[in-house]
């Protein structure tokens, strides 16, 4: 397994927000980080809406439900695509039932849940996964959901979230000949076959302008 190199990267939490620091002490807002601060109205409307609409205390519990879910998802897939024995739980399995067949056409993994960072942009995160699906580079983003997306149009940030990753996989690996040009998506679904969302060129380049336009406006306002 030609795996690359790791970048060396701790997370650190302040005032809510994410931050990656290096062994420089250089410290970049998270992925996620920048897109909550750079949200549309829209779309903080429809989250508010959505908090009024259960309560705050459902809308907690079912926020949390949902981050645990997609965290013990991650951790079988990274076994799984690390070669691990592992058992999956009985709250996990409906999704990685879901979510296994997608993964068996993935080949040459290269990066597991590594911290990513672009320097020259100002982010870092950390990179689902980095290999080759039905024989295609791409970097990968995996997600879970009660129901299917039905479009990409619902998938909201995540397309965005999916080609930071990739541009800051193609630039910190630029020197080792990385250049994808592709990406996946994929949505983890109970009792059904998961999503999956296929990025191209075309595709890549629409959005990963769209992220560059939000790393603008994150900057633009922090420097107000």
């Amino acid at each position: 397994m030609n795996l690359l190199p790791r970048q060396q990267l701790k997370l650190l939490r302040q005032n809510g927000k994410q931050y990656y620091v290096d062994a420089r002490g250089v410290r970049l807002p998270s992925v996620s980080t920048i897109l909550s601060a750079t949200k549309s109205q829209a779309d903080k409307d429809r989250l508010l809406n959505w908090r009024k609409r259960l309560g705050t205390e459902e809308a907690n519990r079912v926020s949390t439900t949902a981050s645990r879910r997609g965290t013990k998802t991650h951790k079988y897939i990274q076994r799984y695509l690390q070669g691990e024995e592992f058992v999956c739980c009985d709250a996990s399995l409906p999704y990685w039932e879901s979510i296994k067949p997608v993964l068996e056409n993935i080949s040459i993994v290269r990066s597991v849940e590594s911290p990513i960072a672009h320097y020259e942009l100002g982010y870092a995160g950390i990179v689902d996964c980095v290999a080759s699906y039905q024989g295609v580079p791409c970097v990968c983003e995996w997600k879970t959901a009660d129901k299917p997306k039905g479009g990409i149009e619902r998938l909201f940030d995540f397309p965005l979230q999916l080609m930071a990753y990739l541009g800051a996989v193609n630039y910190s690996y630029q020197k080792l000949g990385v250049a994808i040009n592709c990406a996946l998506l994929v949505v983890a679904i109970p009792n059904l076959p998961a999503e999956v969302f296929w990025f191209e060129q075309t595709e890549v380049n629409f959005y990963w302008q769209k992220w560059k336009e939000r790393i603008n406006d994150y900057y633009k306002t922090r420097s107000r």
